[in-house]
């Protein structure tokens, strides 16, 4: 059983959604708290909150995780408070939704930047120290989507089955060594998530919650887990996959998930 309390946590993505929880139940757990995200004003409302309420330490700290340098820059703030990291939540991420080459360029990089370049380089950071100390936690969060292709979320897709093969070749090689590493794999969670990819189209709608996605990730790191999925039917569509072709599997996928307003291309072959 991993002793959460008097520990240092850095959530990354802190000001909403899946971030905002893991920071409420770490700080509840008796974590001291470092919030990272763009918005300066969530953050501090947040870190005051957490702050009075559990007793704990918060470290407000606003940061565009998509410029590079800014993971260094970030460990370096922290070195300075004389803190070190225990605990690590690379949580922050976004998508894009449309036809591939409809998406602008500087975006999709943007989101590559944020959900690979800045997730590796963190963890590059604060990893070290965790081996050092035979003890830490790193929580990737990941998606459903890293199981399969999503066309019209192309990039995204790609880029979470990048955060969950990264995660389980740590997990091998961290299992000894004291550090738990995990893939946490949400499938549509009622997250902002949506309203900056500017669609609720998704099959099957959107039902999991962050308190739901938050609750799986403590679950698989108590169990020794390289991932989790949240929620029973999101596991067995992740393990569907594996007793279908992955070409059937993206045109499957490209029907399901084709916004009402395109056209429709013709016969799929």
């Amino acid at each position: 059983m991993f002793d959460y309390k008097g520990k240092v946590a850095l959530v990354t993505g802190a000001s909403g959604g899946i971030g905002k929880v893991y920071a409420r139940e770490l700080a509840a757990k008796g974590c001291h708290v470092i919030l990272v995200a763009r918005s300066k004003d969530k953050l501090e409302t947040l870190a005051e909150e957490l702050s009075s309420t559990y007793g704990i330490r918060t470290f407000a700290m606003p940061a565009d995780l998509t410029i590079t340098g800014t993971t260094q820059l970030l460990a370096k703030q922290i070195g300075e408070l004389d803190l070190h990291v225990n605990i690590l939540i690379n949580n922050a991420g976004f998508g894009t939704h449309g036809r591939f080459e409809e998406i602008s360029s500087e975006r999709e990089q943007e989101m590559i930047n944020l959900n690979v370049a800045s997730l590796v380089d963190m963890t590059h950071q604060f990893l070290p120290y965790m081996q050092q100390q035979k003890n830490g936690i790193i929580v990737n969060v990941a998606s459903l989507g890293a199981f399969q292709s999503i066309p019209y979320m192309a990039t995204y897709a790609a880029t979470k089955a990048f955060v969950l093969s990264f995660t389980e070749s740590l997990f091998a090689e961290n299992r000894h060594l004291g550090v738990r590493v995990l893939a946490l794999c949400p499938g549509t969670t009622k997250t902002e998530f949506f309203d900056v990819i500017g669609t609720t189209e998704m099959p099957g709608g959107i039902n999991g919650t962050p308190e739901s996605v938050v609750k799986a990730g403590f679950r698989g790191i108590q169990k020794g887990r390289s991932y989790i999925i949240d929620g029973t039917s999101n596991y067995w569509l992740a393990q569907s996959t594996r007793f279908l072709t992955r070409k059937f599997t993206a045109i499957m996928t490209e029907r399901l998930t084709r916004p009402a307003s395109f056209p429709a291309l013709g016969k799929l072959k």
